[in-house]
């Protein structure tokens, strides 16, 4: 039994979606079907966050929804006649997300209503995928994976119930995949009380993940639109390394310092069961891409990560008292409470510095919540480099010409904080 996650790239327009029914067509007729997750189609995450703001700003998101509406129906066109009831079921999903959009207030529950809104994402593409296999004849059925991954409700990244998600896996998953190819979105969860919750962005990976512990299944694939894992964004970097081969570990600290190709998350269920994660080209398949698993290797090329959008925070007592335990105790309980994780961090005698995501709502309570406290100073649009396994000709030239306001380098990784991203 395998898993199959394929992200925004791979079904961005219809000649992607052909593409995604020739891989499952190409695959070796075991008798064993396949578990497919599936993201939203190319941008439509960040569109349908256009479209929530809009709507919790009580502005009109009428051009914003119809121009993803759009998007997908144009795919549609370009996939099926105009008698398919794929139509149908597109458009009840629209219906139900402008309703939806319409009852959207400017409340504090900013992160609850996001989650429902840009679920639609992963639905519509999953739908549109399932008709066209089933379309191809590719024998598979459509899954709503929200009964079946339950969560809490801490709403944009919510936590998994392991016990609840392993039986529904169990009773509801197992047997269809004995008849056919199951399609499932990837990013979604659900609460006790049937609201959708989200589980990160870039989640889908651990829908995977998820998915293929609670299966004890043979592999996961991730298909992107790169060869494999390699050292730096290609985007970024023009000499990047393909790693054919590296371990959970490795990959765990990278997707820690934010390397893109796999979610943080990912790693660990696999790890445990100890399921091999491959990831490879929907580009070229044949390709043998890189297995994630558990190995030993030498010393590996260095990896360059970037965190785009970050924000520097420094806290000073505001008697200019040295930063003990009671204070750190103070900010770390601020930043749990208000969801910041802490991507670098560093003290001196009376400050504290933090390197975390940037989020305005967010950042302006936490600030507010600790200002009575502690003289608070902070960045913005900043970028983040690390350098893992680094050496110092790989340091001299990602710092080159460069401001740098924090850095930190441990034996085996290097990161600093800067004004400048890659020129």
């Amino acid at each position: 039994m395998k898993v199959f996650k394929f992200g925004g790239a791979s079904v961005k327009d219809a000649a992607a979606v052909r593409n995604v029914g020739t891989i499952l067509k190409s695959q070796p007729p075991d008798n064993n079907f396949i578990l497919v997750v599936v993201s939203a189609m190319g941008k439509t995450t960040n569109g349908l966050e256009q479209v929530f703001e809009q709507a919790f700003q009580q502005l009109d998101f009428t051009s914003a929804l119809n121009n993803l509406k759009q998007y997908h129906y144009q795919i549609l066109q370009d996939l099926f006649t105009a008698q398919h009831p794929v139509y149908q079921q597109v458009e009840n999903l629209f219906q139900q997300l402008e309703t939806y959009l319409l009852t959207v207030t400017a409340s504090d529950f900013y992160d609850k209503q996001y989650d429902q809104v840009v679920s639609y994402g992963e639905l519509l593409a999953s739908v549109i995928l399932n008709e066209y296999l089933e379309h191809v004849e590719v024998p598979s059925t459509w899954l709503d994976c929200r009964p079946i991954i339950r969560t809490d409700s801490i709403w944009r990244e919510a936590k998994v119930d392991w016990n609840l998600t392993q039986n529904n896996v169990e009773n509801h998953v197992k047997p269809l995949l004995q008849e056919k190819h199951v399609v499932t979105q990837g990013f979604l969860g659900g609460t006790f009380d049937g609201l959708t919750t989200t589980l990160g962005r870039e989640g889908s990976d651990y829908t995977a993940a998820i998915f293929a512990h609670c299966l004890s299944a043979q592999s996961v694939t991730i298909w992107k639109d790169v060869a494999g894992l390699l050292n730096a964004d290609p985007k970024l970097f023009p000499d990047t390394v393909l790693y054919q081969e590296i371990s959970f570990q490795e990959t765990v600290e990278m997707a820690y310092y934010g390397a893109s190709v796999i979610h943080p998350k990912t790693i660990k269920p696999l790890a445990t069961s100890r399921i091999p994660l491959y990831v490879k080209s929907f580009l070229q398949p044949e390709a043998p891409g890189t297995i994630i698993h558990d190995c030993r290797h030498d010393k590996i090329a260095p990896a360059f990560i970037l965190k785009q959008q970050q924000c520097l925070i420094s806290f000073q007592e505001k008697d200019f008292a040295f930063i003990n335990e009671s204070n750190l105790s103070t900010i770390f309980a601020a930043l749990a409470n208000y969801r910041f994780r802490i991507n670098l961090m560093q003290n001196s005698a009376i400050s504290f510095s933090v390197c975390t995501d940037y989020d305005a709502n967010r950042l302006h309570l936490f600030i507010q919540s600790l200002q009575d406290h502690f003289t608070i100073h902070y960045n913005t649009g900043l970028t983040l480099f690390t350098i893992k396994n680094y050496d110092e000709p790989s340091i001299t030239r990602l710092t080159k010409e460069k401001e740098i306001l924090l850095e930190q380098r441990t034996r085996t990784t290097y990161q600093f904080v800067s004004k400048t991203g890659i020129s």
